[in-house]
């Protein structure tokens, strides 16, 4: 079984409650758009030149090292799903919300990861992340394996 199989599914083991799934696929999204757009507004010297040269945008290189180490086929989904969450938040750094958007982040974020956790209140299971930090990036993996499943492509 490969690597990436084994932290799914170990993963997974904390993820059965139907509650809890749907708070994930609501909650895990949301997390990362709003860790984007609080990455984002850390100001840079050179914002002015390029926005997309931003600590979001390093952070998801970091996380495509990661994935591309577990799956290639996973790593196509977050660049994707990436390349969206990034997009929305380049939308509202630009529009008249822009000076706002490390609060609504921050918000979001905060209310997304109180979801988390009523979500494993109900699994009756702590998050997969407290035994180990890489289930931080496993949980998108997870959401993209079952979109995978679902579509025939194997990952």
């Amino acid at each position: 079984m490969s690597k990436l199989q084994l932290l799914l599914d170990e993963y997974g083991a904390s993820h059965k409650n139907p509650t809890n799934k749907l708070i994930h696929w609501i909650c895990i999204p949301v997390i990362i758009f709003s860790l984007f757009g609080m990455l984002w507004s850390i100001p840079l010297p050179f914002n002015d030149l390029n926005p997309w040269i931003n600590i979001a945008s390093v952070v998801v290189l970091l996380a495509l090292i990661y994935y591309i180490r577990l799956s290639i086929p996973l790593t196509f989904g977050f660049i994707v799903f990436s390349g969206i969450a990034l997009y929305g938040n380049f939308l509202i750094a630009t529009s008249s919300m822009g000076s706002k958007l490390f609060t609504i982040s921050l918000v979001l974020f905060v209310v997304a990861w109180i979801g988390q956790f009523i979500g494993h209140k109900l699994e009756g299971a702590k998050p997969s992340f407290f035994k180990d930090l890489q289930f931080l990036l496993i949980g998108p993996a997870w959401l993209l394996s079952f979109i995978y499943k679902k579509m025939g492509i194997a990952y």
